[in-house]
């Protein structure tokens, strides 16, 4: 039986959970990934394939807090904090993916 599965992604250096999620997908569940607090991770062209599949497989891609930033050409499913509850009481499974927003800026090296 499919179930519904949330990745709430805190973190923009933990863009691997759209991977986790197309994984899920891939296993006939749905997967919906959320880029919480508007931080995204590096859009490269192996994130935007994921993207389209996860989408493809009836899953979806949301962002709380901030649109798509500029130039990715894949859609991006804006939702509130309101409306990201409404879905999480229909989720089987909400994975936290990654650590909380830190504090501290990151050094030079791991900025990117």
């Amino acid at each position: 039986m499919s179930k519904k599965i949330y990745f709430l992604v805190q973190n923009r250096m933990y863009g691997d959970g759209v991977r986790s999620a197309l994984g899920q997908a891939v296993e006939n569940h749905y997967a919906y990934p959320v880029f919480m607090y508007g931080e995204f991770p590096r859009f490269s062209e192996y994130m935007l394939e994921n993207i389209s599949w996860i989408k493809d497989m009836e899953g979806d891609v949301l962002t709380m807090g901030a649109d798509a930033p500029e130039g990715v050409d894949v859609e991006l499913t804006p939702v509130t904090l309101e409306e990201l509850g409404e879905r999480l009481r229909e989720a089987d499974v909400i994975i936290p993916y990654g650590l909380p927003k830190q504090k501290k800026a990151p050094p030079p090296a791991c900025a990117e």
